[in-house]
């Protein structure tokens, strides 16, 4: 990378390539995958959410990992976006929380207050 316009550019085809991968989708969810995430039991998280999403035939949700989001002590981490609304993060988000997390955010579109990790 040799200028700031280059850089620019990276950044274009990045959020380009972002927004292809959810275009037609109603909402977004992320689950972190970093050391302590995955320690925290983030990769059931993931599944049971996946597995959720299954169960009532939702195909319109994209869901993704990212890796650590810099808040250990809330692991395992799930960010929700519905729409063109702020994504939301969520907090020691367990395999038990999945399904209310699901039918009252990404069905019903209203984040779950008790579970939001606030910075």
């Amino acid at each position: 990378m040799k200028s700031l316009e280059e850089l620019q550019k990276i950044k274009e085809r990045a959020l380009e390539r972002r927004r292809l991968a959810g275009e037609g989708s109603r909402a977004r969810v992320v689950v972190a995958m970093g050391t302590c995430g995955i320690a925290a039991g983030a990769r059931d998280t993931m599944t049971a959410i996946l597995g959720e999403l299954e169960k009532r035939q939702i195909a319109d949700v994209v869901v993704t990992q990212t890796g650590c989001v810099g808040l250990c002590e809330y692991e395992p981490i799930v960010q929700v976006q519905v729409g063109d609304q702020d994504m939301v993060t969520y907090g020691n988000i367990d395999t038990d929380r999945v399904s209310t997390l699901v039918e009252e955010h990404v069905v019903g579109g209203e984040p779950v207050e008790k579970w939001l990790v606030r910075k």
